[in-house]
């Protein structure tokens, strides 16, 4: 039996417009209450308070960000984050590609105990974690310090399954060549496998940066200090001061999204190469 090729260019034409408007519904879902956030904060809070819904607004004005940085140090949080982001992002993928590296390409007593570990990581909420690690956090006296923020979220379950995926789909040939040539197993990792894995190094880097930034449960717990806290616990703290400022919060959410879109823009590229090498579905 043969297939009429119109038949096919049409079913195909019509399956083409149907994810057209799938899209268009699914992006007018997020990107709605975006916009109006935005154009919310630009409004003055007299015209909010007459007419809360309203879009558009003859008078629209940056008052409610200057209020916003002269009442609070967002600049302060803002540097907080992104230390906090960078240290994680770093160290992140230093030890998971690390574990990943020794899971993926090398043969040790005990391997499957660990990948188990790994599993189970995956399989746990985090919240169940909190307590025990509050406590291992107190006891080491790291409370409102960076490293508070930073070590809990290294090991991170999903970024080492992404590795791993990433390194067992290198040639085998590849890695004992090196050891024929008398190369350390760091130095395999070092200086051939880890340069091959530029796609997994910045998904899980972007995945790591927003995770981190956008992290509030965590940072609440163990950051009381307010020169000390990151964005999202800080627009919290502030938020409830504002009352019924509504340009004022929206203001501040603004602010504190804005970051996380800068990193899209400009890493989206990466982030479907990474997404499309490492098989993550």
């Amino acid at each position: 039996m043969t297939t009429n090729p119109l038949d096919y260019n049409g079913r195909s034409r019509v399956f083409k417009i149907f994810s057209a408007i799938v899209l268009v519904l699914f992006a007018a879902v997020w990107v709605v209450p975006l916009l109006f956030a935005g154009v919310t904060s630009l409004r003055p809070e007299s015209e909010i308070a007459a007419d809360p819904t309203s879009w558009w607004s003859e008078n629209f004005s940056l008052e409610a960000y200057r209020k916003v940085l002269d009442s609070t140090p967002m600049l302060t949080w803002y540097l907080n984050s992104f230390i906090i982001a960078a240290l994680t992002v770093v160290l992140t993928v230093f030890v998971t590609s690390l574990i990943g590296f020794a899971l993926a390409q090398t043969r040790f007593s005990g391997r499957g105990g660990v990948f188990a570990l790994v599993l189970a990581g995956l399989l746990i909420p985090g919240q169940i974690l909190v307590l025990p690690l509050y406590q291992i956090v107190q006891g080491m006296g790291l409370l409102n310090t960076y490293w508070a923020m930073v070590l809990p979220a290294v090991a991170a379950p999903i970024a080492v399954f992404i590795f791993e995926s990433f390194f067992s789909g290198l040639p085998r040939e590849l890695i004992d060549a090196a050891r024929v040539d008398g190369s350390s197993w760091f130095g395999i990792y070092w200086r051939i496998c880890l340069p091959l894995t530029r796609p997994a190094v910045a998904a899980v880097a972007i995945f790591t940066f927003v995770t981190s930034w956008n992290n509030f449960l965590w940072p609440l717990l163990v950051l009381s200090n307010v020169d000390q806290m990151t964005i999202p616990v800080g627009m919290a703290t502030v938020a409830s001061g504002f009352g019924i400022m509504y340009a004022q919060v929206m203001a501040t959410a603004v602010l504190g999204a804005l970051p996380l879109f800068v990193v899209f823009l400009l890493f989206q590229r990466q982030i479907v190469q990474g997404v499309a090498s490492t098989g993550i579905k």
